[in-house]
C-alpha cells in the first residue's frame, strides 16, 4: 500500500501565517497538524508515503526527513487545479492499494480496520449542512452516487478526506479521464467527480465510519481542534510564579514568568511569556509575549506582542 498525502494547499484562510509556513505545519495541540496525521498512520503497513507539495514544500520535506524514517517521496504540484489533480500526481504506481489522507484534517477512526478491508472505502461523517462538502448518496453502507458541494445535498453524509482504494488501476483510469478531459466542478478537478465516474463505470465504493473529525481550515476551526486535542490531556503543568490553567500544553523550552496561561493554550518551543494572560490560543515557536492579554488567537512564529490586548 502507498499513502498519498496532499499538502500543497496555500491555506489562504490562515494568512498571514501561511505566507511563510505551509498550512500542514501550523501547530495545533502541541505539534504540527501534519504530525497528528502521520502519527496515526505510521503503525500501518505501507511501502511509501507520497507527499504532494506546493510553493513552501521544502519545509515539508525538511520536517519529514528530520522527524520520520519511513520511505517518502515528494511531488511538486505546480498548478493548483484541485484535489483530484493533486491525487492524480500522487498515483505513481497502480499495482498497490492506495490510502489518501488530507494533511490538514485530523480524523479519528479505526485505521487498521480501514486498510484491512477488501473494499474501496471512503470515510464519511454526518454533518448539519453538507453543501460545503463532497456528499455521498448511499444504500445501506454502499455508495451509489457522489456529488461535490451540491446546493441540494442528497444526504447529510460528508466525505471528509480519507480514501482507501484497492482497485487502483481502475480508479486511476477514471482520474486520468477527468484530468485529461478537463472535467471540473466549481472550477476545480474534483476527487469526488473521479469517484463518481468510478461508480458509473462499474466500480464499488462503501462508507467507513469516523469517531472524530477535526478541520483545521481557518482560525476558528484550528482553535476548536486545539481545544479538543488539549482536553484529551489533563496532565497538570506547573511553572513557579505563574498559573497554568488546564488543559494547556507548555513546551519544556518555553519561558513563563508572572503570567496566567490557559485554559486551552498551546505554548510552542522557545516561546517567552512575561506578565501576561493568555487563554484559548496557540502560540507558535519563538514568539515573545510581554505585558499583554491574548485570547482566541494564533500568535505566529517569532512574533513579538508587547503591551496589547
Amino acid at each position: 500500500m502507498k499513502v498519498i498525502i496532499p499538502v500543497a494547499g496555500e491555506g489562504t484562510r490562515l494568512r498571514p501565517h501561511t505566507y511563510t509556513m505551509p498550512k500542514a505545519l501550523l501547530p495545533v495541540g502541541g505539534k504540527p497538524m501534519l504530525a497528528h496525521v502521520l502519527d496515526q498512520i505510521t503503525a500501518l503497513s505501507f511501502s511509501e508515503v507520497v507527499f504532494i507539495i506546493g510553493a513552501l514544500g521544502d519545509q515539508i520535506k525538511e520536517y519529514i526527513e528530520k522527524n520520520y524514517n519511513f520511505k517518502a517521496s515528494f511531488v511538486e504540484q505546480k498548478k493548483y487545479l484541485g484535489l483530484g489533480y493533486a491525487v492524480y500526481l500522487g498515483v505513481i504506481d497502480t499495482t498497490e492499494d492506495v490510502l489518501v489522507v488530507l494533511g490538514d484534517t485530523i480524523t479519528e477512526l479505526d485505521w487498521q480496520g480501514l486498510v484491512g478491508s477488501d473494499r474501496n472505502l471512503l470515510a464519511i461523517k454526518e454533518v448539519d449542512d453538507a453543501r460545503a462538502f463532497g456528499v455521498a448518496e448511499v444504500e445501506g453502507d454502499r455508495i451509489i452516487r457522489l456529488v461535490e458541494k451540491p446546493e441540494k445535498p442528497p444526504s447529510n453524509l460528508a466525505v471528509i478526506g480519507v480514501y482507501y482504494i484497492k482497485d487502483t488501476a481502475q480508479f486511476y483510469e477514471c482520474l486520468d479521464k477527468i484530468v485529461k478531459q478537463g472535467i471540473t466542478t466549481h472550477g476545480e478537478i474534483q476527487l469526488t467527480d473521479a469517484f463518481d465516474l468510478f461508480l458509473k463505470e462499474g466500480g464499488s465504493l462503501y462508507t467507513f465510519p469516523t469517531t472524530g473529525w477535526h478541520d483545521c481550515g481557518n482560525v476558528e476551526t484550528i482553535l476548536a481542534t486545539n481545544r479538543h486535542l488539549l482536553s484529551k490531556n489533563q496532565e497538570a503543568v506547573k511553572r513557579e510564579g505563574s498559573i497554568i490553567v488546564p488543559p494547556s500544553l507548555v513546551d519544556p523550552s518555553a519561558q513563563v514568568e508572572r503570567s496566567i496561561i490557559g485554559p486551552y493554550v498551546s505554548l510552542g518551543p522557545e516561546t517567552v511569556v512575561r506578565n501576561s494572560i493568555i487563554s484559548d490560543s496557540i502560540i507558535f515557536a519563538g514568539a515573545h509575549i510581554d505585558s499583554a492579554v491574548v485570547a482566541g488567537s494564533l500568535i505566529g512564529r517569532d512574533v513579538i506582542v508587547r503591551g496589547n490586548t
